[in-house]
């Protein structure tokens, strides 16, 4: 892999050369975790370069924002955790970019940084924001910068697979030893701002049996655990409490998991890998990846990215302040998506099952709503495909687990294929993936994507 990574290295040495003949550079990237950190990179790399830039965030790329690039008719655009699958818009309109992405990639660029043209997998050896930083550590000392890569692969998930970061992503976090370091923990979300029951009583992945959702339930098993409030009656959080009551919780759980029918793949992934920013407050969000980029995503879903890049370009004030806004808004807007979803069902067909929110849950939401489902309220032997309005038709949602990508399953493949007949435009990951077709054409895609899946858990 260190062959890969030298390769890609080599190769974004000649996109640097090729940003350093501006001194104004338009950028596009996504609107995720994974987006928004790859825009922070780039932007810091060429502010310490003295290279001038524009950001413009985008919910995806297509041929109608490619055309209105066109139209700015910038010098140099570089297109970030995006543009892979578009390089033929991109080529058409002539539009003179670097594309730095993670995604499969649909044509052919001179100046495109991808892992899959070095045989890597974009889905877990790497992501955009990784990309991005090889790309800047081209154009000058950006290793500080390895932190926001690393927030940006967890938020896409990249440590789902292993319960750990991988390849190239491990080359990334293993070389930059004084920003951000790996502690084996307990995997339960919010360990820094969260109570401690709060954290168990949240958990989806993994869905723990009749704690989950339950929050009596949770304040009881810490107590039967001998869990103690701290001087002033209030709950500790998990960075409150000692080594020895840490292992006592975990240890406990592990155990009632264990009574309660857990598979053994998921008590495996109570405890995993944990990803700590050195140079960040404890007790904040940015002291840990996995809330960091939460904290980002919630920015980015509702339409204000360019506040989390400000976070993570160093705003603590103003931004950061807007950002836990944003967050807790998202919070209740996920609730009030679970409980339509659990209102109104969620309809099982052979290879798939799917809920149509309508205009209810925002279609920037709705995937995290979808995946959220499929731990509380769905079937986990099926992948859960969730719709939403949006303006131009449908936007689609797919998740699935990594027991089923085992067996075969690719959405990314699938809502592709399905998308090329039917119209509209799929992409994304094996496990996770997202698609917009034409309004009328719900029923005709989910039998198409129906029998696609099948086709590919028959393959195994």
């Amino acid at each position: 892999m260190s062959e890969t990574m030298a390769m890609m290295a080599k190769h974004a040495r000649e996109c640097a050369e090729e940003i350093k003949k501006y001194d104004e550079i338009q950028l596009v990237s996504h609107i995720d975790a994974d987006g928004i950190t790859s825009a922070a990179i780039i932007s810091k790399a060429l502010e310490r370069a003295g290279i001038g830039s524009e950001m413009m965030f985008v919910k995806q790329l297509d041929e109608a924002i490619v055309e209105k690039i066109a139209d700015m008719n910038p010098e140099l655009t570089i297109f970030t955790d995006l543009g892979s699958g578009q390089l033929e818009h991109i080529n058409n309109y002539g539009v003179h970019s670097i594309v730095s992405d993670h995604h499969r990639p649909q044509g052919e660029s001179k100046l495109h940084l991808n892992p899959h043209l070095f045989g890597a997998n974009g889905s877990y050896e790497i992501s955009g924001s990784g990309t991005t930083f090889i790309l800047a550590s081209q154009l000058g000392n950006n290793r500080d910068l390895a932190d926001l890569a690393i927030v940006g692969c967890v938020g896409d998930m990249q440590n789902r697979k292993h319960g750990k970061l991988v390849s190239l992503n491990r080359m990334i976090l293993e070389a930059n030893p004084d920003v951000i370091n790996a502690k084996k923990d307990i995997s339960l979300f919010g360990k820094q701002t969260r109570p401690v029951y709060k954290m168990i009583q949240y958990s989806s992945d993994p869905f723990i049996p009749g704690l989950t959702g339950n929050e009596d339930a949770c304040v009881d098993f810490l107590a039967r655990v001998g869990l103690q409030f701290s001087n002033d009656e209030k709950w500790r959080r998990w960075i409150d409490l000692s080594e020895e009551e840490k292992m006592k919780v975990t240890s406990s759980l592990l155990q009632y998991s264990m009574q309660n029918g857990m598979s053994s793949y998921n008590i495996g992934r109570l405890v995993s890998e944990n990803y700590i920013l050195r140079t960040e407050q404890e007790g904040t969000e940015m002291r840990d990846a996995s809330e960091y980029s939460t904290l980002l995503n919630a920015t980015g879903r509702y339409m204000k990215a360019e506040v989390g890049m400000q976070v993570c370009m160093g705003d603590r004030d103003d931004a950061y302040r807007e950002a836990q806004d944003l967050l807790q808004n998202h919070r209740k807007n996920l609730v009030d998506g679970l409980n339509f979803v659990r209102d109104n069902g969620i309809t099982e067909l052979s290879n798939l099952q799917y809920f149509d929110a309508g205009s209810v849950i925002p279609e920037t939401i709705v995937g995290i709503v979808a995946g959220m489902s499929h731990y509380s309220a769905g079937n986990r032997k099926l992948p859960i495909i969730a719709f939403a309005d949006k303006d131009d038709g449908y936007k689609i949602s797919a998740r699935g687990t990594q027991e089923l990508v085992n067996r075969g399953l690719n959405l990314a493949e699938a809502l592709s294929i399905v998308c090329q007949e039917l119209g509209g435009a799929g992409g994304g990951h094996d496990i996770a993936a997202g698609a917009t077709v034409p309004f009328g054409k719900k029923e005709e895609f989910i039998q198409k994507l129906n029998s696609t899946i099948a086709t590919q858990l028959m393959k195994i």
